[in-house]
């Protein structure tokens, strides 16, 4: 059964190599960036910093990203699966990776994590959720992840914001 999974999860990130147009690449690498939990780290330390009314949703930001981004680094460093550009003969990610670790997605999880955290917080909630699925779709299509490591990450996100709603 596990077998069969990962075939599945494999053929699905090949297939995702022909709808690779410059355009779809570009548009992808920016999703991927917005979905980086160090850009909502900043932003939440930015909102911080602004005080007021803000203070409390940055803080919000902080926590949801930086906890996600923190379990998804452990468990990567505990399952210890390949990229799919180390692990998938002739496969070539059209994005460098940070680190060795596929599985779970950190870039799932962090945006997962935000969009649970500023649900009904903020106006544009729906936009977040928009935003994450982006961010998820665009880590397979780059070869960055396999299909399954953005779902794990983004069930991790999900968990990873409703702790940080109730810790605030």
């Amino acid at each position: 059964m596990v077998r069969l999974v990962l075939a599945i999860d494999e053929a699905i990130l090949l297939g995702m190599r022909r709808w690779r147009r410059a355009a779809i690449t570009t548009l992808m690498k920016t999703f991927t960036r917005l979905g980086d939990a160090l850009s909502w780290v900043f932003a939440a330390l930015v909102l911080i910093a602004a005080g007021g009314a803000a203070a409390p949703i940055g803080l919000r930001l902080g926590i949801a990203a930086g906890l996600a981004a923190l379990v998804s680094q452990v468990l990567k460093r505990m399952w210890r699966r390949a990229r799919p550009s180390a692990g998938v003969a002739g496969f070539t990610a059209l994005v460098d990776n940070p680190d060795a670790f596929s599985f779970p997605s950190g870039h799932a999880a962090a945006a997962f994590a935000v969009a649970l955290a500023m649900a009904g917080t903020v106006p544009g909630g729906p936009m977040f959720v928009a935003l994450a699925f982006a961010v998820g779709i665009s880590r397979v299509y780059l070869g960055a992840h396999y299909p399954l490591d953005v779902a794990v990450g983004a069930v991790l996100g999900v968990l990873c914001g409703a702790a940080a709603r109730m810790a605030l």
